[in-house]
């Protein structure tokens, strides 16, 4: 037997007992497809994620001068505020105003999103404009579903004001 006919013989028995157990598995038996579940409250989402990287990001945008670390967390701050907005459409209200809380929620998330792509800029003022564009954003759900908060940026209210 020549070497190369050797040679691919063996590649070929390589092959084929690498091929040949993957052909007798179901590919789709083993497939896991969790179910999206909420843990936590809304309250706790909000006061746990939302708020305090709105005001992260409010107080990196008041200093004089960020350096690229402090664009940087600033961006995946509002990152971290689009992705809350993920979080919420997985808990809508059970008796009606699925519509808006989605509409609300994903507006968030645009909001958010755009903000980031605005302090990748390292633009202070369009990234202050969009923080103010997000708090708009806050407020119209906060309205619609009676929320007694409102969140007003480079205001020093710690924590935000409740409406009574």
């Amino acid at each position: 037997m020549s070497p190369h006919l050797r040679s691919a013989l063996a590649c070929l028995l390589v092959f084929s007992t690498a091929l040949v157990p993957g052909l007798a598995q179901n590919p789709g038996a083993g497939k896991v497809v969790p179910k999206l579940e909420p843990i936590a409250e809304t309250r706790l989402i909000m006061e746990g994620l939302a708020h305090p990287n709105f005001r992260g990001i409010e107080r990196n945008l008041s200093k004089m001068a960020l350096d690229d670390s402090g664009w940087t967390f600033a961006r995946g701050q509002a990152l971290l505020i689009a992705e809350t907005a993920n979080l919420l459409m997985l808990r809508p209200p059970k008796a009606q105003g699925q519509p808006v809380w989605f509409e609300h929620a994903m507006d968030l998330r645009s909001q958010a999103t755009q903000l980031a792509q605005q302090l990748a800029k390292k633009n202070v003022e369009r990234g202050k404009a969009g923080l103010h564009n997000l708090a708009k954003s806050c407020n119209r759900c906060h309205q619609s579903f009676r929320v007694p908060i409102e969140i007003v940026p480079f205001q020093p209210a710690e924590p935000p004001l409740r409406k009574v």
